[in-house]
């Protein structure tokens, strides 16, 4: 007799614990259905004939000999995801970074502000952010036997300087001019120096193989990239065409020979070009901007579609290098994303 009084309440237990976790899946109006991660490409490799050495893992515990040689898994890359339970955008948007970074170059800004996966997020794309090969949960391999050469390691006063915060660079913060109107958050820079990661010279060949291995794992979806990751990103479009409905080329610093690019392949992959502030000041950036309007004009000429926002142009001031950790960082992302809109890439 008790069992329709059971069922009521294993039915109210059931509809409390529903409410409770679509409120624990909302934050700020997002309603997140799945956040996970994985890896992806890479290759197996076996090493044989290093020395065995002893080495203590841990204070006070007992030596152990460590056997460097055996099978390793190595050269892939990380990615992590966070997926919407009712999303606006069509397809994932896709955060590749820059050279000597990580994915942590669109999560929080340095400054502790929300970065440009947030804001994707409120307007409604699922978001994957990734770490490249040799980056920072897609690690390292062993030097010189799978990685050739060694590890470059960017110091403060050239991350000052390429990324255009400031041209005077000194050990004493106090002492740093930093360029007039920047919109980089000049006093959190020692926080920033800490996303800086070690990277490789050597490792284009297994950055790309693993990026194309992304590609086909994670799209079509819409790329959104950052610096040195640009060439990557056009090379999987142009191995992909289908895969990719949209590239968002934010100061790009590489791409493929305009010379020698197939740009017919790329007749319907939309792309938008997204350039800073003072380029005029750097003789370096007005190169890679030369370049990149090239190859920019190589698709044009090919029948696609190759847009470009100089954001001074568009009365936008003292964007950086990194305009996705600058104060007006949500500012320029809306360029970005009223463009994929104009694309039909948002429902």
């Amino acid at each position: 007799m008790y069992i329709p009084a059971i069922r009521r309440t294993l039915l109210l237990a059931a509809t409390a614990c529903s409410a409770l976790l679509a409120a624990c899946g909302s934050a700020d109006g997002l309603r997140v259905k799945e956040v996970g991660s994985y890896h992806v490409g890479g290759r197996a490799v076996t090493l044989s004939g290093l020395p065995e050495k002893e080495i203590v893992y841990s204070p006070g515990s007992p030596p152990v000999k460590l056997n460097p040689n055996g099978d390793f898994a190595v050269e892939q890359m990380y990615a992590r995801y966070t997926r919407l339970a009712d999303p606006r955008g069509k397809v994932p948007l896709l955060l590749w970074h820059g050279g000597g970074l990580a994915g942590m170059t669109f999560e929080t800004k340095p400054d502790g502000g929300p970065g440009w996966e947030m804001f994707f997020l409120r307007q409604g794309w699922d978001v994957y952010v990734s770490d490249a090969v040799e980056r920072g949960r897609a690690s390292w391999a062993r030097y010189p036997e799978i990685f050739k050469g060694e590890p470059v390691f960017r110091t403060g006063k050239e991350a000052w300087e390429l990324f255009r915060f400031g041209k005077t660079y000194d050990t004493d913060p106090a002492k740093r001019v930093a360029l007039e109107g920047t919109q980089f958050p000049v006093a959190s820079f020692a926080q920033f120096t800490k996303q800086s990661i070690p990277r490789w010279a050597s490792n284009d060949a297994a950055t790309q193989a693993a990026y194309d291995a992304y590609v086909n794992q994670a799209c079509p979806c819409v790329i959104v990239v950052h610096s040195q990751g640009g060439n990557f990103a056009f090379n999987s479009a142009l191995k992909y065409p289908d895969k990719v409905k949209a590239l968002v080329a934010v100061e790009t610093s590489g791409s493929p020979d305009p010379a020698t690019a197939d740009f017919a392949r790329l007749k319907n992959v939309p792309m938008l070009w997204v350039w800073g502030d003072y380029l005029d000041q750097y003789p370096f950036w007005q190169a890679i901007f030369k370049r990149q309007e090239a190859f920019r004009q190589g698709i044009v000429n090919a029948g696609g579609r190759g847009d470009v926002i100089v954001l001074p142009q568009r009365g936008i001031h003292g964007n950086s290098h990194m305009m996705m950790m600058d104060r007006n960082s949500d500012q320029v992302a809306a360029l970005i994303q009223q463009w994929l809109a104009d694309r039909g890439l948002v429902k």
